[in-house]
């Protein structure tokens, strides 16, 4: 790898516009839920990055969360308390009928400077997400400077203009500090296959008290692996606030 190649390899926290483009696609599983909380993860991260390292707590802008019904059967609603804590009385929830709903209704919330980032959730191929739809979406968060993380549910890779493409599963959580049966930190096996900006890659990263950590150039790294945080105190097997997303089945 050339050390330009190594420069333009994307990392958590890299304080680089292209790092945090305008439209993200994550593809996941309706098994996991992972790509809800990859989705969450990737949206504090450029916030925290717009913040020169902390979240902006001046920063009370809403979140727009859009999904198609059957999103909402396969994969449940937002639960709030399973939010992260700044984020949960700001989400505003819309249940759209079909993709094509939905799709409005997040081209209108890309529109919106009011709004922190846009989260949305389409099950499969819709018809109606061609490549124009999708680049709709593209040119009209870049006119308003806004962030929209799409989530494809048990969909194949397809035509898109989004400027970074992941495919996200669930990777094993770190041995909590405090109470062995306690549940661990978030952690998810990421693939970066396509991005404008730095060449493909995949990463195990994963929720460290709220910030999004990984070996930034580590490819298929086993997760347990992965060194802890270098603040972190070392207190043994004990355990960490968990954060992500849990999710209500209907």
């Amino acid at each position: 790898m050339t050390s330009k190649e190594a420069v333009q390899r994307w990392r958590p926290g890299l304080p680089d516009a292209e790092a945090h483009p305008c439209h993200n696609e994550i593809f996941a599983s309706s098994g996991e839920g992972a790509g809800a909380g990859f989705a969450l993860a990737l949206a504090r991260d450029a916030l925290r990055v717009s913040g020169k390292g902390a979240l902006r707590v001046d920063d009370q802008r809403h979140i727009l969360w859009v999904q198609t019904r059957d999103a909402i059967k396969r994969c449940g609603r937002p639960y709030v308390h399973g939010l992260p804590a700044e984020l949960r009385r700001r989400v505003i929830h819309v249940a759209a009928e079909n993709a094509q709903d939905a799709l409005f209704a997040l081209e209108e919330g890309v529109r919106c400077r009011d709004l922190a980032f846009v989260v949305g959730e389409l099950v499969g191929n819709p018809k109606s997400l061609d490549f124009t739809a999708s680049r709709r979406l593209t040119l009209t968060a870049q006119k308003h400077g806004s962030r929209l993380y799409l989530i494809r549910i048990d969909a194949r890779r397809d035509l898109s203009s989004a400027r970074m493409r992941w495919d996200v599963r669930s990777a094993p959580s770190p041995r909590p500090r405090w109470n062995g049966e306690a549940p661990g930190s978030a952690a998810w096996q990421a693939e970066l296959f396509r991005a404008r900006a730095h060449p493909p890659g995949e990463w195990t990263l994963y929720d460290d008290e709220g910030t999004l950590c990984g070996p930034p150039n580590a490819i298929s790294r086993p997760y347990l692996n992965i060194p802890q945080a270098a603040n972190a105190p070392d207190y043994g097997d004990m355990a960490r606030a968990t954060v992500g997303r849990s999710l209500a089945a209907l």
